[in-house]
């Protein structure tokens, strides 16, 4: 008896090409897409070649369907969303390495918090949570206990606390009502909801009070692919919020504990499901106090397990936690100068974590690079980093020159967020439900002769309801909603959590 004919055989599919990062001689050297989740470091002093390394490794990233996420606080990397091949010196550069350029655009979408230059990026008070809130306020210690308060008020009496306006009535009612939940949370002195009020109205006048409010950014968002299968590159546009440091840096260690507490595990995929880039990193570990440094270290040697990849872009390597540095095993170092003894730390600290090759004397390569050229060290297909090489970047196939502000607008339009952001949502929040019980106080009434005592005024029975309110969202621990309420306090990683 004949076998039955066999059914259409569907070939495997192929894994991730490498991405070639840079030329030495005639030798590629890759970036393993299984590896990318190892994170990495691209450094090097302003002017080296620095941007151009972090628009190639996108590029790359994109060409294989990994989605990424990096921020441009120079203005200069829009030029993602056109195909390049218009620049003399990448021509040259591409001429001289012998490959063949291929000018290739990404697919783009912007971000940027004050809705100026890309689809409005918000989130809320609550998903930021209160520490990383304090370090945007400067608040010192105790000022940081009260906003502590104030959020875990909140969150027991189930009230949302969704923009600048709500965090405002909530500090109001704590400090109205301080003596009575001394007992519970701990005494809060009417200073310090001085000091912060005073801050958010700070933070106000630089506008970042945009950055809180509804809808908040979705995730998925971020993990997009287009109709192609190339990944999306979204940009946030940071020009403006980077004159803020202490916000531009909160907002990036949000946007990183978002997908460490949201995404599922994977393990260790073929490539990344995401990469992020995190430019200026020094800023997110300057000032930082002790509690905030260990949690971004903790999410950043785990969030690897979640298919993310996370590469640090910065200056110099010092300014980078060790901790930190020893976790990122794929290595970009441009040219560090070497004019203090602060300098020529940095110059032995760098060469120093490189993997040797006898062939390079790394401490002194460091010191003379041209600009485009770089010490690369990758990891192999068994985890471990490559000797060092000296070797030039390869040129970028997007456009150097940023887009004209028609070309930004037309990608804005054409973007698969385009609606889903740019209309403010503003839903019944803690400001408009502690609103409507100061609206119910009255004057206290005359005492009731029946009981000898005075009638409980409209603000007790308000205050009694906030109890009883609490009562019922710990109740309501169990379901959808209260979980959600519980994991602000008790599920983040920086004490925030999704509303």
């Amino acid at each position: 008896m004949e076998a039955p004919p066999a059914g259409p055989r569907h070939p495997l599919p192929m894994p991730p090409s490498p991405l070639t990062v840079a030329k030495h001689g005639a030798t590629d050297l890759l970036l393993l897409p299984a590896l990318a989740n190892r994170h990495g470091l691209v450094a090097g002093a302003t002017g080296t070649g620095k941007t151009v390394t972090l628009r190639v490794l996108a590029e790359g990233f994109s060409r294989i369907g990994v989605p990424v996420l990096l921020q441009d606080v120079k203005g200069d990397l829009s030029g993602l969303a056109r195909p390049g091949g218009e620049s003399e010196k990448v021509l040259a550069r591409a001429k001289e390495l012998g490959v063949v350029l291929a000018p290739e655009a990404c697919p783009v979408a912007f971000l940027d918090p004050f809705g100026e230059a890309g689809h409005p990026l918000r989130t809320t008070i609550s998903e930021m949570g209160p520490l990383l809130l304090g370090r945007i306020l400067g608040l010192n210690e105790t000022q940081g206990g009260v906003l502590q308060v104030a959020f875990r008020a909140a969150d027991d009496a189930g009230l949302l606390l969704l923009d600048v306006k709500d965090l405002r009535a909530m500090l109001e009612h704590v400090s109205q009502h301080a003596g009575e939940l001394r007992a519970r949370y701990g005494n809060v002195a009417p200073t310090s909801v001085g000091a912060i009020q005073r801050s958010l109205l700070a933070l106000e006048a630089e506008g970042g009070d945009r950055l809180f409010g509804e809808p908040a950014l979705d995730l998925g968002d971020l993990l997009r692919t287009d109709l192609a299968g190339r990944g999306q590159v979204t940009i946030l546009h940071a020009e403006r919020l980077f004159r803020s440091p202490r916000l531009y840096a909160a907002v990036l260690l949000w946007i990183l504990s978002e997908l460490f507490e949201e995404l599922p595990e994977v393990g260790d995929p073929e490539k990344p499901r995401l990469v992020l880039f995190l430019d200026e990193a020094h800023l997110l570990f300057e000032d930082a106090p002790g509690e905030l440094r260990d949690k971004i270290e903790q999410v950043v040697r785990l969030i690897r397990s979640k298919g993310v990849g996370v590469y640090l872009v910065t200056q110099n390597p010092l300014d980078v936690p060790d901790a930190v540095l020893g976790q990122l095993g794929n290595r970009v170092q441009h040219a560090l100068r070497a004019f203090t003894p602060r300098d020529q730390k940095a110059v032995r600290a760098a060469a120093e974590t490189f993997r040797p090759n006898p062939k390079v004397d790394v401490e002194r390569a460091i010191t003379e690079l041209a600009v485009g050229e770089a010490l690369v060290s990758l990891l192999d297909e068994k985890g471990a980093p490559c000797p060092v090489e000296r070797a030039f970047v390869m040129p970028p196939r997007s456009r150097l020159a940023p887009l004209s502000a028609d070309e930004r607008a037309e990608t804005i339009r054409s973007s698969p967020l385009r609606g889903r952001y740019d209309t403010p949502v503003d839903r019944e929040s803690a400001y408009e439900l502690l609103q409507k019980r100061a609206g119910a106080r009255g004057v206290e009434a005359a005492p009731d002769p029946a009981r000898g005592r005075a009638p409980k005024t409209a603000a007790d029975q308000a205050t009694e309801m906030l109890g009883k309110v609490a009562q019922s969202a710990a109740r309501a621990a169990g379901t959808q909603l209260g979980r959600a309420i519980m994991r602000g306090v008790l599920g983040s990683i920086f004490g925030g959590g999704r509303r």
